[in-house]
């Protein structure tokens, strides 16, 4: 007897039948965590339409390129306390965020994990979820392991000579300006030096280092973001950047590690001035 399939599109309606007594059901899924509810729910149907015997087996095919629902969570929540949309200090559900992100609890649960390692989030049993407030201390070390790993990837940079696309791109971003007290603008700003600070990282040609400096740049994110929020704009750090971009193309090691020093340490100095001493603590 030959195997027969019965395929199911994700909202579980059947396009083909079968007659035999072991029932192989494929499922192109398109959201990786809702496959446990999805099966459930044709194996309950197929039994209760006596075509499915108890000792089915179910197997899931995801389609290649679809981001699993846990990640899209990940990614929503993660910019959503980054941008400020859920405050430093603020008690989440489980329950309230699946409703929120659309989706079940279990991607909420791994996009919670995940954010606790970023230390946007803290995951407390029993009680919930609750944004990571940032404390004048943790300023203070955010900056200090921003110029350990910062400095030496503008020193590599100039050391090992700099992939001419990527140096191109670096001189591009290092110019972005921005309208005073436009949000939209300073919002496009905020993402430029993101990506200013990550293709230097590149130019180290490190990738321990460069995940070093990606992983701070949320944090950092939060700070610019909750900066506007108060109305502040800040000062762009545009000369600064083209002056490192200069030491960089000029191949000179240790002014480009200086810069990038005195750079760091300028913006800690306003950042700490800003919060007055009174950041979150």
């Amino acid at each position: 007897m030959s195997i027969k399939i019965l395929w199911y599109t994700t909202d579980i309606s059947a396009i083909g039948d079968v007659q035999r007594p072991r029932l192989l059901i494929a499922w192109l899924a398109l959201e990786e965590d809702l496959m446990a509810k999805q099966f459930s729910r044709a194996r309950d149907r197929g039994r209760r339409q006596g075509v499915l015997p108890d000792d089915a087996l179910l197997f899931a095919r995801v389609t290649p390129g679809n981001k699993s629902l846990s990640e899209r969570v990940y990614q929503a929540l993660k910019r959503d306390i980054i941008t400020g949309v859920h405050r430093p200090g603020e008690a989440l559900s489980e329950k309230d965020l699946a409703e929120q992100y659309r989706s079940s609890r279990t991607p909420v649960r791994e996009a919670a994990v995940r954010l606790q390692q970023d230390n946007l989030l803290r995951v407390v049993p029993n009680r919930g979820y609750f944004i990571t407030k940032i404390s004048v201390q943790d300023l203070t070390e955010m900056y200090e392991y921003r110029a350990a790993v910062e400095c030496a990837c503008a020193e590599l940079a100039a050391a090992k000579g700099a992939n001419p696309a990527l140096l191109k791109q670096l001189e591009e971003l290092a110019h972005t300006e921005n309208k005073a007290e436009d949000r939209e603008s300073y919002v496009r700003f905020i993402s430029a030096d993101t990506a200013f600070h990550l293709t230097l990282a590149r130019l180290a040609r490190n990738q321990l280092l460069f995940n070093a400096v990606q992983s701070v740049r949320c944090q950092m994110e939060r700070i610019m973001y909750a900066a506007i929020d108060i109305g502040y704009y800040g000062e762009l750090p545009v000369d600064e950047h083209c002056h490192i971009v200069e030491a960089i193309v000029k191949r000179e090691p240790a002014r480009a590690r200086q810069l990038m020093y005195d750079h760091i340490f300028g913006s800690k100095a306003k950042v700490i001035d800003l919060a007055g001493g009174g950041a979150h603590s």
